[in-house]
């Protein structure tokens, strides 16, 4: 598809559309380096679906029910769907479906789907341990550890992983595939199991017995998509055991999707580390390199200088070695090759982020991050480019700079009522918790209490909470503070305990009741799409879908409404004619429960609630061909 056929196809829908509604407009498209012909992923507005982790209560559709009613009505092939890190899903489309789709009011934007690699060139010789435990040159020839990070968790977003290689015996953890050629997570190039030796091989890694999550999103020719990539995210967001760490050594062209599905696996708790890229230039031109939720890392020689592949400029955060690298191979479970790249470093400082988040389990990304920022040493790098910050990976951290300290202060998933007791940290450390709230549940408090020094609590619901975002801050002296809402969104609420001063001896328990069994009915329809809404009284009306039209094929149309006991909600169903909206079928019974089924042509339809008498909140299921 040529962009001047685009242009003149949409100019033609635009005056159409026109007609159709006032505040009707399209969505941006947006285009990739190295778009896939015809496929593209469709991001939705924040009002038009939920992702998982936010509260049902909103009642809004889910981005999977979304997804297959607006594919089947634009005639767009579905591809999948993304539920943690992305409002959005994948179609292959043809012209007149993409126009549909950028007309939909439910739409942000629409992204070319684009081909995304591997960062890693051939090369040869074995330093890169022996840099990150030492500040100054020359090399020791030894590598130091103070853990090997058992208990954290390293998610390979990659080509795969060789899971019977020595070098990861008997601590393979669960994984994914985005790749359908029945090879599962297993690795056919090699790239993921060097990048895997790296960050937690027995022999060649820095964290030395993390457990290592394969997430197969590259093929083997070493190249995916940013859905493929996406959805391997998407996995990780919803699956990760914390503390977790994951290596994204790949890039493409810049995504403004790919930036934000980074973005919401950091909220989910973990901490990201990418590839800056081996093209030599600004490291800002890419994604996921560009994207301010990783830990974007260059390359570095054994000289110490700018490895003269990588890229560099304001979005690298640190550097590590990356030339001539020996690692784990695929072509034997005792393999290994020497290959350099931007991907050869960024797998260094994931290891080095399992190892702080090894001694400081309930860390932050946040944290995190400014540990490894904090202890990296400075100007040792020779020609690091314009921008860039003359920073290189260090393993030790120096007693712990920039650590959340602790004794007893596990972090990770509080349980209902069960106390996480003597908690420490130091003057502006911040340790993150979060607890698992079902939907229906009341009476939800969040407290700390007892011990030493100056802890603040906050609290966010759906989000890592943040010194200037967060839903509950007490402000009070001292380690007495709590948080209560009395009827909480279901889903994952997250608490941070920031130091203030240091403390110690501090307990955090997070408590709520649990929701009656049984409870109200369910959709009066199977595989229907459910909207919600509220009317403020009499005449007040509201457009659905969420406020806009939707276009459907012939067939019938079911609508069923459920209103407030003591009001008078009506159901009516119009349909585009080619000059108005006409409406075609009605509901205005006594009460406010309504049904609509109409059999009507091919055409734009919109459904509209209003109030004959009475205000308050109502229930919508649709049907539609």
């Amino acid at each position: 598809m040529s962009r001047s056929h685009l242009i003149v196809r949409l100019a033609g829908v635009f005056l159409l559309a026109a007609t159709f509604l006032s505040t009707t407009h399209a969505s941006e498209l947006r285009t990739a380096n190295e778009p896939i012909d015809g496929q593209y992923i469709v991001v939705l507005k924040d009002s038009s679906a939920r992702l998982v982790n936010e509260s049902a209560a909103s009642r809004l559709p889910t981005v999977a029910s979304v997804a297959s009613s607006m594919a089947r009505t634009h005639g767009a092939e579905l591809r999948g769907s993304f539920s943690h890190v992305v409002r959005g899903f994948v179609v292959q489309a043809d012209d007149k479906a993409l126009e549909q789709l950028l007309l939909d009011e439910r739409v942000a934007y629409v992204e070319e789907d684009g081909i995304i690699s591997i960062n890693a060139t051939q090369n040869n010789a074995t330093w890169g341990l022996d840099r990150v435990d030492q500040r100054d040159l020359p090399l020791s020839g030894s590598y130091t550890y103070n853990t090997t990070a058992s208990n954290v968790h390293t998610y390979i977003i990659d080509t795969g992983v060789l899971g019977s290689h020595n070098e990861f015996s008997g601590r393979m953890g669960n994984g994914y595939t985005a790749i359908n050629d029945g090879r599962g997570t297993t690795d056919c190039n090699g790239h993921g199991t060097h990048v895997a030796g790296t960050v937690a091989g027995s022999t060649y890694g820095v964290a030395k017995s993390a457990t290592v999550h394969p997430v197969r999103v590259l093929g083997c020719n070493g190249s995916g998509t940013n859905s493929g990539v996406i959805a391997g995210m998407d996995w990780v967001a919803a699956n990760r055991s914390l503390p977790a760490v994951a290596n994204m050594s790949l890039g493409g062209g810049a995504s403004t999707t790919t930036d934000n599905a980074v973005a919401n696996m950091r909220s989910a708790g973990v901490t990201v580390v990418v590839a800056a890229g081996n093209d030599n230039q600004d490291a800002c031109n890419s994604s996921p390199a560009r994207s301010s939720a990783a830990i974007t890392v260059g390359s570095t020689t054994s000289t110490d200088s700018r490895s003269s592949f990588s890229n560099w400029g304001t979005c690298v955060d640190v550097f590590a070695p990356g030339s001539s690298i020996t690692s784990a191979w695929y072509t034997s479970n005792s393999a290994t090759n020497t290959i350099s790249g931007t991907s050869m470093a960024s797998p260094h400082v994931a290891g080095i982020a399992a190892l702080y988040l090894a001694e400081n389990p309930g860390a932050s990304p946040t944290t995190v991050e400014n540990a490894i920022y904090s202890s990296a040493s400075q100007n040792k790098i020779s020609s690091v480019g314009s921008g860039s910050p003359n920073l290189l990976a260090y393993s030790l951290f120096d007693g712990g700079d920039g650590g959340d300290g602790g004794d007893g202060g596990s972090g990770g998933e509080l349980s209902n009522g069960v106390p996480e007791s003597n908690l420490s940290g130091a003057q502006g450390s911040e340790t993150a918790f979060f607890i698992e709230v079902p939907s229906g549940a009341s009476n939800l408090e969040i407290s700390i209490s007892g011990g030493s020094g100056d802890a603040d609590l906050y609290v966010r619901y759906g989000a890592e909470p943040t010194t200037s975002t967060y839903d509950c801050r007490p402000y009070r002296n001292g380690n007495n503070e709590s948080c209560s809402f009395d009827t909480p969104a279901g889903g994952t609420w997250h608490i941070m305990l920031r130091g203030w001063s240091s403390y110690s001896g501090v307990t955090l328990v997070a408590s709520f009741d649990e929701p009656d069994d049984g409870g109200g009915g369910g959709a009066p329809c199977s595989g229907c799409d459910q909207y919600s809404g509220s009317l403020s009284g009499s005449s007040d009306s509201d457009v659905q879908p969420n406020g806009t039209y939707y276009y459907a094929g012939s067939g019938t149309h079911n609508g069923w409404l459920v209103g407030p006991g003591n009001a008078d909600f009506d159901l009516e169903l119009y349909r585009w004619s080619g000059w108005r909206w006409t409406r075609v079928a009605q509901s205005a019974s006594a009460s406010s429960e309504e049904q609509i089924s109409y059999s009507g042509n091919a055409g734009y339809y919109y459904w509209r609630v209003l109030s004959y008498s009475g205000s308050g909140s109502y229930d919508l299921w649709l049907d539609t061909p």
